[in-house]
Parts: C-alpha cells; structure tokens; sequence
C-alpha cells in the first residue's frame, strides 16, 4: 500500500501535488489534540462561538479565488460553479451564526417530578467527517459549521483527490481565529479511518458518499456505538406532468443533469415524463444538452468540464454501455473520447426500463435517463420505484396540486417544484431508503452531534 496521496488535475491528466499519508500513531495524536482542544472549545459562549463561525464565512470570501482555482485544478469544476460553491459556504456560516445561539440555548419546562426542567444541548465531543470531492468546500462547510457552533470539535478525513482543498480549508479555519485543533485534517487510509471511528474521543460519525460506503461506514460506527449521519447517493426523480410548461421542464431538466458536469447527489437523474408530452420533451431537451460544450473548465466557452477522476468517468461509461445492452437507447453522447482528462459527452438515454443501470442506480456524471409515464399518477409511482430517497421535482402549472404530491405521496427528503435547487442553508438537506438518514442545514444539523440533557430540580 502506498503512504502517499498525488492529486492529478482531471482536465489534463497531469500530477498536483503528493501528500504523505498519516500513520496510525500520527492520527491518534490529531484525534487527541482536536479532543484537548473540545475540552476547552465546549466552554465557550454560544455568542463566542457564532463569532468565530461568522469569521470562517468571511475568511472564505477573503480566499475564495485560491481555493476556487484549487477546486478546478482539483476536481474539474467550472470557476463560476465554484464562486457559487464558496458563497453558500458563506451563507451558511452566516445562517448557522445567526440562528445557532437561538437554536442551542437551553429551554426550560415544567417535570411532572419537580420543580423545574432545563433541557440543554450539549457538545459530545469530537465529531468525524468523512466527505466525498464533489464540492470540495461545501461538503465540508455543510457539517463542520453546524459542529463548530454546537460546540464539538471537528475532524476531516476528505477524498483523496482533494486533499489539498481539505488542507486549506483547515488554514483558512484557524486563519479565521477558531482556536487550534477545534478542526483538523486527516490524510490517511482507509484502515487508520476505520481506526478514528473506534477511537473512544470521536462521539459521532457522518459521512456522504455512495451507499455502499455508507453501509460500510455504518457497520464500523454500530460496532463502537457511534451516532451516525448518512447523505448518500440517489437517482433523482423529476417529473414533468400532463399540466407542465416544458419551458420550464426542458430549463429545469437541463440545469438539474449537468450542474457540477452532473456529479451532484441532488441532481436531476430520472426524467419521468407522460405519455402526453414524452415526445416534444424529448426532442427539446436532446436538442438543448447536444448545443453544451464539455471542455477546459477555465475556458470561458465550456458549459461543463471533465469530470473528476478518469476511473469514475469509465464507470459511468460501463454503466451507459450495460443499459444500452438491455434496451435503452443512447440520443445523444454515449462514446468515450480518446485523449487525455476525464471528459465525458453529455448523453440522453430513451427506452430506460427496469433492470437497467439508468433506472436502478445513480449515474454520477452527465447522463439523463427519460422514462415514459402513462399519466401523473404513473409518474409519480416511477419517481418512488427506488431504492433511494434524497431529492427530486415536480414540473406542474398547478402548484399546489404539485406541492400536495410532494407533501403527501414523493417518498423522498427534499423535493423542487418548477426549478431545480441544491441546497439552502435555511431549509434541511438529507434524504430517506438507501439514500441515508440525519438531517443537515436549516438548523437541524446543529442538533445531530449533541446531548439533549435533561437536568431536574426536583426542590429549589
């Protein structure tokens, strides 16, 4: 096994920069200082706190060029797509300092069994991240925030194809004036992971990725008694129903597939569309994703680069390649090109039935799979045909007939009406079924890594 990492920019194929891995006894003492540093960090106001929080969101802005040219060097993203990325990172330090102080005071209530209650959210120690490269500073910012104004300390453990994103985003941090060791970086393996988990300091651990890494995730936490928080994988429903403006269907899908060249948990995957319209959707949205241009992220005429790593890209390929073989039919895209990078057309699959990885699994890049539906109702059981529950949408005139299904019958933990969204730092983000549990954003992921304490004056 190698005890290095070298990120390799995906656009040109060449080498970054070789990180060493940490071994076992280095990691230990990173859990240990970020544990000491808990220990004190617990103590301090929640008015302190939000302070500090507000601090890393405008370190952020301060460096958001560096860590944007970082983020394109590492992963592929467009720079535009990454001032975006940095500015929600903001705005949820601005969310989370503003509601935190609020959201984590102590409340008091009348026991049945006293004089007075006082229920207290406490910090429970060191909480342990595990994030995917897909949006190198968000995944981070999303559950670290939350755990820095809770009270906890704070470890990372980032893909390894963004180390460097994962490093700076730890000096930006402590640059910011959060005392040293409340947030740490650890570039290790798998195996020294593992080892973090069982570590008797790190109380809670939370994850995005795949759903098979989160069951494996998972397993290691329940056999040391850790709470977990799991944001996995999905293939997004979007429904465009008899009533749609396929304006804004077409707009919608289109914007839903390729976001981030379509490696977003929350993106739009599935295009279910009915019997009434499958056509003329059809043939607007294949003439709208054949006009994009996958190329040089940094060039201004690139709708989309690569995507991040050559393996991931083949993948996704043997996955277009499977599904053809049992029935669909590739409209657009679908060969890979020879050369260097990790580019991939944008492609449109028709005929996507079940048994197919189209519709079964998640295709992480920019792949669209139509599926035709009888009517609304026969769309509506297609978006729940899986076995994953994180987001999906709803394209209707009739809003609140939309919202009704999305309340009452989309099986899924967030769902867009008549546009396509990621996240907002006001409204939760997570899912349900194979795509995870736990909550984050909209002041639910403050709660998840604390001890509701419920402290009893049973006689004043």
């Amino acid at each position: 096994m190698s005890n290095s990492i070298t990120t390799i920019n995906p656009t040109d194929g060449e080498a970054l920069e070789t990180y060493a891995l940490m071994d076992s006894a280095e990691a230990k003492q990173v859990v240990d200082a970020c544990y000491e540093a808990f220990l004190d960090w617990r103590l301090v106001s929640l008015e302190n706190r939000a302070k500090a929080v507000k601090a890393i969101g405008q370190a952020l802005q301060d460096r958001k060029e560096e860590l944007v040219d970082l983020m394109v060097k590492e992963m592929g993203k467009l720079p535009e797509q990454g001032r975006q990325e940095v500015d929600l990172c903001t705005a949820i330090c601005d969310y989370t300092a503003e509601h935190g102080p609020t959201k984590l005071a102590a409340e008091e209530r009348q026991p049945g069994n006293g004089e007075r209650g006082i229920i207290s959210y406490s910090p429970m120690g060191v909480i342990y991240g595990i994030q995917p490269w897909n949006f190198p500073a968000y995944q981070v910012v999303r559950y670290s925030v939350a755990n820095i104004m809770a009270g906890n300390g704070v470890l990372l453990k980032h893909a390894e194809n963004v180390t460097g994103s994962g490093l700076l985003l730890e000096k930006i941090y402590r640059e910011a004036g959060l005392p040293e060791n409340v947030f740490r970086a650890l570039v290790i393996s798998h195996d020294v992971s593992d080892e973090v988990i069982a570590h008797s300091a790190v109380r809670g651990v939370t994850l995005t990725g795949s759903d098979g890494a989160g069951r494996k995730v998972a397993a290691k936490a329940a056999e040391n008694l850790k709470k977990t928080v799991l944001e996995l994988g999905s293939n997004d429903a979007y429904l465009v129903l008899n009533d749609a403006d396929l304006d804004v269907a077409v707009d919608t899908c289109v914007a839903g597939r390729v976001y981030n060249a379509g490696q977003t948990c929350v993106a739009a995957k599935r295009f279910v569309v009915t019997e009434k319209n499958y056509e003329a959707f059809k043939e607007r949205y294949v003439a709208r994703m054949q006009s994009l241009q996958v190329g040089d992220p940094t060039k201004e005429d690139s709708d989309l680069g690569p995507m991040a790593r050559v393996d991931l890209r083949d993948g996704l390929h043997e996955q277009v390649e499977e599904s053809v073989r049992k029935g669909a039919k590739i409209l657009c895209g679908g060969e890979k090109p020879a050369g260097k990078g990790a580019f991939y057309p944008v492609t449109v699959l028709d005929n996507v039935t079940p048994g197919q990885p189209a519709y079964d699994d998640e295709l992480f890049g920019p792949v669209a799979a139509l599926i035709r539906a009888k009517d609304d109702e026969d769309a509506m059981r297609i978006a729940n045909d899986s076995r994953y529950g994180l987001g999906g949408g709803i394209i209707s005139k009739d809003v609140k007939r939309a919202t009704e299904l999305a309340i009452k019958y989309f099986d899924t933990g967030m769902v867009n009406i008549n546009g396509y969204g990621i996240a907002t730092p006001e409204m939760p983000f997570g899912g349900v079924k194979n795509s995870g549990y736990g909550r984050e954003h909209g002041g639910f992921g403050m709660l998840e890594f604390v001890n509701v304490k419920a402290v009893i004056v049973v006689k004043e």
